[in-house]
């Protein structure tokens, strides 16, 4: 059988991501000779497969990807050279060593990427292997995007925008349960590409297309770290909408979610309401021009060398000038202590908006800002878009308009 990849990474980007991971970890990690890579999603970004194994990406000498299974389609997909079977961490050793590739005597891990027993399993089988962490290397690598990875994120974002700002305002009504207004948004989002899948690089964190969220369910106690609360479809499943839920005549409808395509994705909160302009309250409008002023004023400052601790503060400045700390990024303990987060293969990217995140941005990433406003009773209202850092600052992806949509 002759099979064709749907997409091979192309060398030149594979090349460049292999190398700035190997310059960032010769400065995060000096002592580690090269970086053992665990998770599909590291190993996606430094070969283009999402391949079940692992990948050994020395400082000197080839990369080399050991495949458990599908051995197979990681040569369809990557332009690796030197990709081979293994079955266990024993092989490790012997397989990089006759690939002319040899592990260091100290190696950086992504010790984000292997669960507790897997890494007691990995340093019992490479008894002389010393290991430090090589995560601080990756995460910052994927903050840094290239115009390949741009056009993807770009794309994403006009589509985002379309589903959320055009196309669901005419599916969507009053009387309309939180898990029907899901199923109308997912139905949007497929119509325009969506994958279908979001991802999260932090431990345990899960997401669906994200928070549907009417009235008081957005302040509803959340344990997801963001603002925005939801009730979800049950405990055990805290996403989508819930089916008991109904959105009524006067009551805002917060939307925050994700758009996936190509493996990228972008973050966008959309807030509706259900009556005329002239109805909203005046605290929601108060509340919702804060978050739109403290965007752009944001936004306006994300160029190469702004320093996102000095971003944060701003934007918590500017809400004690208007009298609305309280309920500004969350009510109560759902509040958080971010602006923002870095965004692409996963939501949750490098760096964060934050007291503590002191390196200068650099012109090519990519940031999710998401200023928001909790009302008790009311809501949440506030909005969030994907930007990429630029010269001239942030370029918005996920559209130009940021007001309140109302049904009437």
């Amino acid at each position: 059988m002759t099979f064709e990849a749907l997409e091979r990474l192309p060398e030149s980007e594979m090349l460049a991501r292999q190398a700035t991971v190997c310059q960032l970890l010769a400065e995060t990690a000096p002592q580690a000779g090269g970086l053992l890579v665990f998770s599909r999603l590291a190993i996606y970004y430094l070969t283009g497969s999402w391949a079940n194994g692992l990948l050994w990406l020395p400082l000197e000498g080839a990369p080399v990807l050991l495949c458990r299974k599908g051995r197979q389609r990681a040569e369809l997909e990557s332009p690796l050279a030197t990709i081979v079977n293994f079955r266990s961490f024993g092989d490790i050793a012997p397989l990089c060593e006759q690939a002319g590739s040899p592990l260091a005597a100290i190696c950086a891990a992504e010790q984000a990427g292997l669960p507790w027993n897997l890494a007691n399993l990995l340093t019992a089988r490479l008894p002389g292997v010393n290991f430090v962490s090589g995560d601080a290397a990756l995460a910052m690598a994927q903050a840094y995007k290239s115009e390949w990875e741009l056009a993807k994120m770009r794309l994403c974002g006009a589509r985002h925008n379309e589903g959320l700002y055009a196309r669901l305002p005419g599916r969507i009504k009053p009387g309309m349960t939180e898990r029907e207004i899901t199923g109308a948004c997912f139905d949007v989002f497929y119509e325009l590409g969506h994958q279908g899948q979001l991802r999260m690089g932090s431990y345990g964190e899960e997401i669906f297309l994200g928070h549907i969220a009417v009235g008081d369910s957005a302040n509803y106690p959340s344990v997801f770290n963001g603002p925005v609360g939801l009730r979800g479809a049950h405990p055990a499943l805290p996403f989508f909408g819930y089916a008991g839920t109904v959105w009524k005549k006067g009551q805002v409808l917060t939307i925050d979610n994700g758009f996936s395509l190509e493996g990228y994705s972008t973050d966008k909160t959309q807030i509706y309401f259900a009556g005329k302009a002239s109805a909203i309250p005046d605290l929601a409008r108060r509340g919702h021009d804060l978050c739109v002023a403290v965007q752009q004023a944001v936004a306006e400052r994300l160029v190469p060398g702004a320093i996102p601790s000095e971003l944060y503060a701003l934007s918590l400045e500017m809400a004690d000038k208007a009298g609305l700390s309280e309920g500004f990024m969350g009510l109560g303990e759902n509040q958080v202590r971010f602006l923002g987060h870095g965004i692409g293969l996963t939501i949750d990217g490098w760096p964060v908006l934050a007291k503590g995140f002191d390196q200068p941005l650099r012109a090519g990433m990519t940031l999710a800002l998401e200023p928001k406003f909790g009302i008790p009773d009311l809501g949440m209202v506030g909005v969030e878009n994907t930007f990429e850092v630029t010269e001239q600052g942030g370029r918005c992806l996920t559209g130009q308009s940021y007001e309140i949509l109302c049904t009437d």
